[in-house]
């Protein structure tokens, strides 16, 4: 089997390499940037933590340089890169390719559906990654990949995954778990991105208690408006436990802002926001979020630094 992973993040990283050491067959990186592509075909990739560490070389390839259609196209790149992805593949996917993502937010699998114009199934993992450098990640813990809806191909995936030692499972209900997860990111990451807190402070300070509860409070509007049934039964009680068992984690748009880079905002807080605009719902305090964090991100070099 031919595994295109699409993003060398953090996670594109840790399942490329995994992949790669654990399982026998052919696994492809794709880059969109050349140089650094080529960098990672030099160096390779090194993962360290809970498990040691190891090096591993897999092949990292741009668009330009896709040659076959894979049986498996797993993608991991930020949301708001998607469709652009979508442009890239749409070539090279085929009948038979099986394409999942396991990107963070909503609207995703919409994304790619409209542009590749066949089946695209979804996704999310609990694997703990960090990006330390270019090629080097750090595997900070375990935790459950879940995919869906059930389908032979994506049986197949499970079996591959769970060689490679991702602890995965497949439902048929996976907009629940899709959803489950974004009320988590809700509640944790653009609170994060402008305090520069790490997870584990959030419910620890009155205030961004209170911040949490009201972004997850008016989410569950929108969720229950859309008659979505999460996988847990407490969304403040799972949030809460999730900073406290990743207590130390810089959050996934807090390292985007300490990096300077876009953030995943708009697919996040924001995906509330557009949500219930729809809907005919306020959600005040997701809409005064997303508006700080977009500040945030356009506002890069303007930011005082110092006194």
């Amino acid at each position: 089997m031919r595994f295109l992973i699409v993003g060398p993040g953090a996670m594109g990283l840790l399942f490329a390499s995994r992949l790669k050491k654990l399982t026998q067959h052919e696994i492809f990186l794709l880059d969109y940037k050349k140089e650094r592509a080529q960098y990672l075909n030099k160096h390779g990739i090194r993962v360290e933590g809970i498990k040691g560490q190891f090096h591993v070389y897999v092949p990292v390839i741009t668009k330009d340089q896709i040659d076959f259609s894979p049986d498996f196209i797993l993608i991991f790149v930020k949301a708001y890169s998607t469709k652009d992805v979508a442009y890239n593949l749409k070539e090279i996917v085929s009948e038979d390719s099986c394409v999942v993502t396991l990107q963070n937010g909503v609207g995703n699998i919409e994304i790619l559906e409209n542009v590749l114009r066949k089946k695209v199934y979804g996704g999310i993992t609990a694997e703990g990654a960090t990006l330390i450098s270019t090629g080097h990640v750090r595997h900070a813990g375990y935790g459950d990949t879940i995919i869906g809806p059930t389908s032979e191909k994506l049986l197949e995936l499970k079996d591959i995954l769970n060689k490679a030692g991702f602890s995965t499972q497949v439902k048929d209900n996976i907009e629940s778990f899709i959803w489950g997860k974004l009320l988590i990111n809700v509640g944790i990451n653009a609170i994060t991105a402008i305090t520069g807190l790490r997870n584990g402070m959030l419910p620890q300070l009155e205030e961004t208690k209170a911040l949490m509860h009201e972004c997850l409070r008016e989410a569950m509007e929108v969720v229950k408006r859309k008659k979505i049934e999460l996988p847990y039964e407490d969304p403040f009680q799972k949030t809460e436990q999730v900073c406290k068992n990743t207590a130390q984690n810089i959050s996934s748009m807090l390292q985007d802002v300490l990096a300077q880079r876009p953030t995943e905002i708009d697919f996040l807080n924001g995906a509330i926001v557009k949500e219930s605009k729809e809907l005919g719902i306020n959600t005040p305090v997701n809409q005064t979020l997303t508006f700080l964090v977009r500040v945030i991100q356009k506002s890069y070099r303007h930011r005082v630094t110092e006194k």
